[in-house]
């Protein structure tokens, strides 16, 4: 995808609630829809250098993606890097809207390779993935505010 997909959420929680499910990594698949299973390549679970597969499913379309968090601002900010047949990058992003809400951005620039039609391909599942995305961040608003 020449162009980043940006999607955002206001969350009625401070940003340290919201932080505190984000941040843990091996609960994504729980809330993203597209993702089937996590494996973590390392010990660690949390910050910079950690890698992991993740397996997604959209239609009848798989791929694993291999994955290693190249930034992590506590409390702020996610960054993944993306290897495997889709390539590119990934950040959520956490900002204060007053004292008690959330707004929360998930920004992923992808690559396609040619024989997932490259940036044509790109071009046209542009509308899938913003809709997915965008439920998945719905998902995640509901774990946040129903604990």
């Amino acid at each position: 995808m020449s162009r980043p997909i940006s999607i955002s959420v206001e969350i009625d929680a401070p940003p340290s609630v919201v932080w505190d499910e984000l941040s843990r990594l091996e609960t994504h698949v729980e809330w993203m829809a597209d993702a089937v299973a996590l494996e973590f390549h390392t010990e660690q679970r949390r910050g910079v250098g950690t890698a992991f597969s993740c397996a997604t499913k959209i239609g009848p379309l798989r791929t694993t993606d291999e994955m290693t968090v190249d930034r992590w601002d506590e409390g702020t900010t996610i960054g993944v890097t993306h290897r495997g047949a889709v390539t590119g990058s990934g950040v959520f992003e956490l900002a204060p809207r007053g004292e008690h809400a959330t707004s929360l951005t998930w920004t992923e620039r992808l690559v396609f390779p040619l024989w997932m039609g490259g940036a044509l391909g790109a071009f046209v599942a542009r509308p899938a993935f913003s809709w997915i995305w965008r439920r998945n961040l719905e998902r995640l608003r509901s774990r946040v505010t129903d604990r």
